[in-house]
């Protein structure tokens, strides 16, 4: 899943109008902004296995300190509290955890019984969407839809930026998944990580983006 992630960030804007878009998106991807990183250091573990699945070829094989239930729940409390303690803001707070949460629950969804418990766990668990491709693409699109009414009955641009920006946001989000989907495979799995952190732009994209809308 991406758009699913971002859509939740999108979403969360019209719950918790204080927060910056981009905090939201922080919150909502940090396991997949952390994992390109634990796997460029050989920590964790995945691998490029054509028809896996028939929406994804990766094989997540090892990933239990990004993307395990136990310490999805520990990011979503620290970034929920360190949140808090900057802006003392409860609600603000609430909802910045409950995305990062968020990011684990749909993966629960879409992968296969790969995602562990916990740091040492042996039970794996997954529902398994992407092995339904037109499943995935209705979920997780219509996901991002949902998002983006959400996102513009919660915001109004203040100049034209704010408008560029925002539809300039929709359609790179829109143009690299599918990308992902209709692309070549990664290389290997060492350009697949450096790509990883290519996430990152999106959530600078997103405080920027946040300077030129307003709540509305």
């Amino acid at each position: 899943m991406f758009i699913g992630h971002f859509a939740m960030g999108l979403g969360a804007k019209k719950l918790a109008p204080a927060v910056s878009l981009g905090t939201l998106f922080l919150a909502a991807q940090f396991v997949d902004l952390l994992w390109p990183t634990l796997l460029l250091l050989g920590v964790e573990k995945v691998a490029i296995s054509p028809g896996i699945t028939k929406f994804t070829p990766l094989d997540f094989s090892h990933y239990p300190i990004s993307h395990s239930l136990l310490t999805s729940i520990a990011y979503s409390i620290l970034f929920g509290a360190l949140f808090y303690l900057v802006r003392r803001n409860w609600k603000g707070a609430i909802v910045v955890g409950a995305c990062v949460l968020s990011h684990w629950m749909l993966d629960l969804i879409t992968h296969r019984p790969d995602l562990p418990l916990g740091l040492g766990s042996t039970t794996h668990v997954g529902l398994g969407l992407w092995n339904s491709f037109p499943g995935t693409l209705i979920v997780e699109v219509g996901l991002f839809v949902i998002a983006i009414v959400l996102y513009t009955r919660a915001t109004i641009a203040k100049n034209k930026r704010g408008v560029i920006g925002f539809w300039g946001l929709i359609i790179f989000l829109s143009l690299i998944y599918i990308g992902n989907i209709v692309g070549p495979l990664p290389p290997d799995v060492k350009s697949l990580a450096i790509a990883g952190h290519s996430q990152w732009i999106l959530v600078i994209w997103a405080y920027w983006l946040d300077r030129h809308r307003q709540n509305s």
